[in-house]
């Protein structure tokens, strides 16, 4: 199997089956592959058996023309899910669209193994699914009281040719968005949505199916939950040939509104501070719209935290919808009227802060006797915080190490002092903060380092974990009354104050601890004065002197001040002249050597010349940049880019400064010749279907050359524009060894270049259409060999371009059509000449019949 390895192109198993006026989506893959990690698709289409341009990933110009405007306008387009997956999207699928869809990757492949296209048929079905609601309106309202019952039904059926199944699903919408409340899917299952489950289990959600293709939602126990408006959302389905299901279209309507009218148990006492031996009293309100006849069962509840459940909660007391109450001694529990409670607790402790809140449930009676719970709800939590006696004492932070420089170490001190009236069952912590110091009156919010609970327990805040986690930032308790907070490398971003929070813990009952009181020490500002890094640089040409082909070479030493233990990392840059097209950005980047000593070239591109720069550091302070073999084309100012980097924290080097050096000129002083470049074409208007000649003409000024010590460069582009707006387009190229080399075309016009004198280089366009107008032009780059045999590059030379003009040849245009439209028009008139002559001869035929004369000749006078 690891020789049959290869490419591998999938797409799905076909035939896929979708709906007309849906949305497609055709998902194609590739897998080992070789080369870049993302890939590039091509897909195209056939009804029958030649394919057609739909859309590519790479090639802007790939689309045929029977598919430009569905791809400009997005009802066509691809969507890349990862680098070797994309899918092709038809939004609004049509019957012309049924057929076959082909996906191809061009290779990036060092050998051809394995496919490179795949194929899937697609086939468009009719819309035949229809859902509706209620016969008698297309939505209905509906108000019930929580505890109610209702249901809704819908109808839904498909006259798909397909065999296809149907998805059933009722929706809920009470806010932005639907939540699916119970389906009967495509595969004949129940599946409650989300939050529904229990509700299905115990029966009080249904879904039933009837005659005439109805679905039936039944909701019983209405909760506020259940208001909002209700869909029945249907999906149709089909099995695809690899057996999985697959959605096909998907339609809904909306059946009905329902509004809940809510039922509301809260506390008439907000939040609530009592102190030790005194009496809480709390009272529990219920609101309710109910008009007939009902019992109220009521509990109350003590919870530690707002956020426990009822399961994790202490029931205090209850009263039953017979008024019973349960018994306590320090608790009671009265019924003030129809639909208050009142709770009493006398002689609180601090144990008994937390929070309070109460459950009441509403009982209506049957018909049988019985009573039926309808609704069930619980109030907010209440605080109530019972405060004891707080411990007496100060806090005082002071700094045993400060910092002189940066990455020096600070410590901070917090003392706890003056310390009275506490108890054995009293425990401090400590919280570290950090507050920025900014000029003017600018207040800055305090963000927090470390905290201790009560369990002395390590809790790091966002400003400090990541370095309290790496041992940056060490946090101690030295004594009973002491803690230390040491920062071991102390960063400029560290300057500002710094402040302490000791917390106070008493111990209750059932041994829990409670933050007591908290006590915040004065600031302690942490600065020290730094001065400006200062960074000098200097370029030096060692040879004054050279021509080309020789080797250039310049130093750089470097100077700086207020930086500990500096090092350096130099950038050799190039500032090429504006007329030089390889770099219209003006500025190069050369080769590097970071503090570490290791070079790196940047953004030298000439594959000939890979080791003809080198840059080696001298000494600490000076670095040396050799060019060899240097060509005109080097031509321009080099200078040095030098960073200073200082030591940081944990081994890691910390940017200070960037310096820039002088400029070191190279200029070549040359009498060699000028080089001139135009375009030229005899008949730069054109029909359809002819050649089209360009000629690029290269002119020579000043000193003449043999024409075996000049070589040259060709690119032919075009602009397909009036105006020069757009980019630049190459046609085809031909280097000085004479390969050509051609771009793809979409086109059925083909391209040709050739030498056809030492200074000029045609352009031929072969059978033109007409997309292959616009402005032409070369850009032609000379190579000159000196007088040691060295070729030397010259700057490339663009031409003035000229507009190739192609038109369309009306009388060979309409030829063909005209010829065939005399003749089809000649054999019909012919056709219905033969068509009237037999009518008339043998089908509208009648015979005449004439009486019979009797011929007697005329007898003579003389006989008479």
């Amino acid at each position: 199997l690891a020789f049959c390895r290869g490419r591998i192109v999938r797409v799905p198993k076909g035939p896929l089956i979708r709906v007309v006026g849906t949305e497609v989506a055709i998902p194609c893959s590739v897998s080992d592959y070789d080369g870049p990690s993302e890939q590039n698709f091509d897909w195209e289409f056939s009804r029958e058996t030649d394919f057609v341009r739909i859309v590519s990933t790479w090639d802007s110009t790939f689309t045929s023309e029977e598919y430009q405007k569905r791809v400009g306008r997005g009802d066509i387009k691809l969507r890349r899910s990862s680098n070797d997956a994309v899918e092709l999207v038809i939004r609004n699928i049509q019957p012309a669209d049924q057929g076959r869809y082909k996906c191809s990757t061009p290779s990036t492949d060092a050998t051809v193994q394995g496919n490179y296209d795949a194929e899937v048929q697609v086939k468009v079905i009719s819309d035949g699914l229809s859902v509706s609601g209620s016969k008698a309106r297309s939505s209905t309202s509906l108000r019930l009281s929580e505890g109610d019952s209702f249901k809704l039904r819908c109808s839904a059926a498909t006259t798909s040719p397909e065999h296809t199944h149907l998805h059933v699903t009722w929706q809920v919408r009470s806010g932005p968005s639907w939540r699916d409340i119970l389906s009967l899917t495509h595969e004949g299952k129940f599946q409650p949505g989300p939050g529904y489950e229990e509700r299905y289990r115990s029966g009080d959600i249904r879904l039933d199916t009837g005659a005439n293709d109805t679905y039936r939602l039944a909701v019983s126990q209405a909760s506020s939950a259940d208001g909002g408006a209700y869909r029945c959302l249907v999906s149709e389905w089909v099995r695809g040939a690899d057996g999985s299901w697959q959605k096909i279209q998907e339609k809904s309507v909306e059946i009905a509104t329902v509004s809940i009218q809510r039922t509301d148990v809260v506390i008439s006492t907000s939040n609530v501070s009592v102190t030790e031996r005194d009496s809480l009293d709390l009272t529990c309100n219920i609101t309710t719209d109910r008009s007939g006849f009902f019992q109220a069962e009521v509990m109350w509840y003590f919870s530690a935290s707002p956020d426990d459940t009822l399961s994790d909660a202490q029931l205090l007391l209850s009263m039953d919808h017979d008024s019973v109450v349960s018994d306590s001694t320090l608790i009671s529990l009265s019924h003030v009227d129809r639909n208050s409670y009142r709770l009493l607790v006398r002689d609180v402790d601090v144990e008994d802060s937390g929070y309070y809140f109460c459950e009441a449930a509403i009982w209506v009676p049957l018909h049988n006797g019985s009573w039926h719970k309808v609704v069930e709800r619980t109030s907010a939590p209440v605080s109530v915080v019972v405060t004891a006696l707080e411990p007496d004492y100060d806090v005082f932070l002071n700094a045993s190490k400060t910092p002189k420089f940066s990455d020096d170490p600070t410590e901070l001190n917090c003392r706890i002092t003056n310390v009275q009236d506490t108890e054995a069952n009293i425990r401090f912590s400590v919280s570290w903060y950090y507050r920025q110091r900014l000029p003017g009156d600018d207040v800055v919010a305090e963000e927090l380092l470390a905290s201790m609970d009560a369990d002395w327990t390590l809790l790091p805040g966002d400003r400090g974990r990541e370095r309290i986690q790496n041992g940056e930032i060490i946090l101690s308790k030295k004594a009973a009354d002491t803690f230390s907070l040491r920062i071991q490398w102390t960063s400029e971003s560290d300057r500002g104050d710094y402040f302490c929070v000791i917390s106070a813990w008493s111990r209750h009952r059932n041994n829990s601890w409670v933050k007591s009181k908290d006590v915040t020490s004065a600031p302690v500002n942490i600065f020290w004065a730094t001065q400006d890094y200062t960074l000098t640089v200097e370029a030096v040409k060692l040879k004054p002197f050279f021509v080309a082909g020789h080797t250039f070479e310049m130093t750089c030493k470097v100077s700086s001040k207020n930086i500990k233990t500096p090092r350096y990392s130099v950038l050799i840059t190039a500032e090429k002249p504006l007329t030089d097209q390889s770099n219209p950005n003006g500025t190069t980047r050369i080769i590097s050597l970071n503090q570490d000593s290791v070079v790196r070239l940047e953004d030298w591109t000439d594959q000939t010349r890979v080791d003809g720069v080198v840059l080696e550091k001298v000494q600490e302070n000076e670095f040396r940049y050799r060019m060899y073999q240097t060509q005109i084309s080097d031509a321009g100012l080099y200078r040095c880019v030098v960073t200073a980097w200082s030591p940081g924290g944990g081994g890691m080097w910390r940017e200070a400064v960037n310096g820039l050096s002088n400029p070191i000129q190279i200029d070549f002083q040359t009498s060699g010749p000028v080089f001139n470049v135009s375009v030229h074409s005899d008949s730069p208007t054109i029909y359809q279907g002819e050649v089209a000649d360009l000629l690029c003409i290269v002119t020579t000024e000043g000193m003449p050359l043999e024409p075996d010590d000049m070589s040259f460069d060709v690119s032919w582009l075009a602009v397909r524009s009036f105006a020069l707006d757009r980019e630049p387009i190459l046609l085809a190229s031909l280097d000085r060894r004479g390969i050509v080399t051609q771009s793809r075309r979409n086109g059925s016009s083909d391209l040709s270049l050739e030498r056809i004198s030492p200074l000029e280089f045609r352009l031929r366009v072969h059978g033109c259409e007409d997309h292959d107008f616009g402005n032409h032009y070369c850009v032609v780059t000379p190579w000159v060999r000196s007088a040691t045999g060295v070729w030397q590059r010259e700057p490339d030379i663009k031409a003035k371009p000229i507009f190739l003009s192609v038109k369309m040849d009306v009388l060979n245009a309409f030829k063909y059509p005209l010829l065939i439209g005399i003749g089809l028009a000649t054999a019909i008139g012919l056709l219905s000449c033969l068509i009237g002559y037999c009518s008339s001869r043998w089908c509208c035929k009648k015979e005449v019949q004439e009486t019979r004369r009797e011929r007697r000749r005329l007898m003579s006078m003389e006989m008479d």
